[in-house]
C-alpha cells in the first residue's frame, strides 16, 4: 500500500481506539508503532527510538515537572484559604462578590500552578460551600469555578505554552508575554459578566453578609498583605524573569518550586507528609503529560515519514484558501479535536501540520499561538465533551444539575470567544510584549 494511504489511515486507526476506552497517550502510541511496523518492518523499533530521543534531549520539558511541584505545593498548604479570606474581605460586599473574590483566586492561582484542573479542584473546594450558603445561582458557581479553572491556559506561566513552545519552534519567553495581556483582558471579561449578572439577578449573586467582612481596617490591611504579597511576589518572580530574560523558563520553574516550599516554611503550612503528597502529584501528573508527549511525538513523525505533510498541503491547497480562511480552518479542528483529545495531543498533533502553510501565508507564528491556545480553553468548557464540567462534577454537592452547569459556563465561553476577536483584530494585543525584547 502506498504510504501516503497509510498515513490517511492514521487519524481514524487512532480516534477508533480512544472510543474504544483505551488511553489517549497509548493510543497514539499503538497507532505508532503499528503502521511504523507495517512501514518499517524490523527496524521499526529504531525508527521510534530516534523519535524518542528528540524528546529526552528537549531541556524544556523540564520545566513542567517543577512547575507542576509548584503549584502541588501550594495547592496544599493554607495559603488558598487565606488568600480566599483576603478577597472576600474586600470584594464581598459587591453585588457577585463571593463569584468576584473566586475568579480573582482562580486567576492567582492559576499564575501559580499552571495546571488547570488542579485550579479548578482547589479553588472550587474553598469557594463552592460560602457561594452556596449565601444561595447563590447555581448556574453562576458552575460557570465562575470552570472558566476561572480554565485560566491556568492563558495566564503564565501555562504548561500549554511550554508544550507549544516546544513544538511550534517558538520562544517559551515570547510566547508567556504573548498570552499576558489576553488573559488578563480574558479575566476582565469574566469580572464584567458577574457583575452584569449580579445586577440583572441580584437573587442569584447577592453580597456577603456583612459580619462576614467585619474587620477594622488596619487589621484588613495587614492580614491582606501577609496573605495576597508572597505569593503575588512569586508569581511576579517566576514570570518576570521569564518575560526579563533574566532565567530561563527551566531556571523559573526551579525558583518557582522552591519559593512554594519557602512560602510553605514561612507561613508555618510546612509538613513532611504534605510534601510528600506534592512530590507523588507531581510525578503522577509529570508522568501522565509525557507519555502523552512520547505517544504524540511518535504518531506525528511516524505520520511526516509517511509522507502525511503531503496529504495535508495537497487537501489545503484544493481548497485555495485565504490566509484569513486557513487560519480559521486551522482553529476550528483545533476546537474540534479539543473536544474530543486533551490539550496535549492537540498541540502535539495539530501544531506540527499547520506550522509549514504559516510562514508563505505570511501569519505571524506568535499570534497565531495565543489564538490556537484560546481555542484549546474554549473547548475546555464547550458542552457536550467539557472538561471542565467532569472536574466540576466530581466536587461540586449532589444538587447541582449537569444542565446547570452547562447553562452557566455559556456566558463565559462567549468572553473567552470575544477575547480571541480582540486578538484578531487588534494583533498587537499578543505581539506588543514580545516585540519589546
Amino acid at each position: 500500500m502506498d504510504t501516503v494511504a497509510l498515513a490517511a489511515w492514521m487519524f481514524p486507526v487512532a480516534l477508533g481506539l480512544i472510543f474504544l476506552g483505551i488511553p489517549v497517550s497509548l493510543s497514539l502510541i499503538a497507532t505508532a508503532v503499528g503502521f511504523a511496523t507495517l512501514t518499517f518492518g524490523d527496524r521499526a523499533g529504531l525508527q521510534l527510538f530516534r523519535f524518542l530521543s528528540s524528546v529526552s534531549s528537549n531541556t524544556t520539558f523540564a520545566a513542567i515537572p517543577m512547575f507542576v511541584f509548584m503549584g502541588a505545593v501550594l495547592e496544599h498548604s493554607g495559603m488558598g484559604r487565606r488568600v480566599f479570606q483576603a478577597m472576600r474581605l474586600w470584594l464581598g460586599g459587591m453585588p457577585g462578590g463571593l463569584a468576584l473574590a473566586t475568579m480573582c483566586m482562580c486567576a492567582l492561582f492559576a499564575a501559580g500552578t499552571g495546571i488547570v484542573g488542579a485550579v479548578e479542584v482547589m479553588v472550587g473546594l474553598l469557594a463552592i460551600p460560602p457561594m452556596v450558603a449565601n444561595r447563590y445561582s447555581k448556574s453562576l458557581i458552575s460557570g465562575t469555578i470552570c472558566a476561572g479553572g480554565s485560566l491556568g491556559t492563558m495566564i503564565p506561566p501555562s504548561i500549554v505554552v511550554v508544550i507549544y513552545a516546544s513544538v511550534g519552534q517558538v520562544s517559551v519567553g515570547d510566547l508567556f508575554g504573548a498570552i499576558l495581556l489576553p488573559g488578563l483582558l480574558m479575566t476582565a471579561l469574566f469580572l464584567a459578566w458577574i457583575v452584569i449578572y449580579a445586577l440583572i439577578k441580584p437573587e442569584g449573586a447577592p453580597p456577603a453578609p456583612s459580619e462576614e467582612r467585619a474587620m477594622p481596617l488596619g487589621e484588613k490591611l495587614t492580614f491582606t498583605a501577609k496573605a495576597l504579597l508572597p505569593p503575588v511576589l512569586l508569581v511576579v518572580s517566576v514570570v518576570g524573569s521569564i518575560l526579563a530574560g533574566i532565567a530561563s523558563v527551566t531556571e523559573a520553574a526551579a525558583v518557582g518550586a522552591g519559593g512554594a516550599v519557602l512560602l510553605n516554611i514561612l507561613y508555618r503550612d510546612f509538613t513532611w507528609r504534605g510534601t510528600w503528597d506534592a512530590t507523588v502529584k507531581t510525578v503522577l501528573i509529570s508522568a501522565m503529560i509525557m507519555l502523552i508527549v512520547v505517544g504524540g511525538t511518535m504518531f506525528t513523525s511516524i505520520f511526516r515519514v509517511l509522507g502525511g505533510p503531503m496529504l495535508v498541503q495537497d487537501f489545503v491547497t484544493a481548497l485555495a484558501l485565504s490566509p484569513t480562511q486557513m487560519v480559521l480552518l486551522f482553529l476550528l479542528i483545533v476546537f474540534v479535536m479539543g473536544a474530543l483529545l486533551d490539550w496535549v495531543s492537540v498541540v502535539l498533533i495539530c501544531i506540527p501540520l499547520f506550522l509549514p502553510f504559516l510562514g508563505p501565508a505570511g501569519i505571524e507564528p506568535i499570534w497565531f499561538a495565543v489564538l490556537v491556545i484560546i481555542m484549546i480553553q474554549t473547548s475546555y468548557l464547550t458542552p457536550p465533551m467539557a472538561p471542565a464540567i467532569f472536574y466540576l462534577r466530581g466536587i461540586a454537592p449532589k444538587d447541582f444539575h449537569t444542565l446547570e452547569m452547562y447553562k452557566g459556563v455559556v456566558p463565559f465561553i462567549a468572553c473567552q470567544l470575544l477575547t480571541g476577536v480582540a486578538i484578531w483584530f487588534w494583533p498587537s494585543l499578543a505581539t506588543w510584549l514580545p516585540s519589546l525584547n
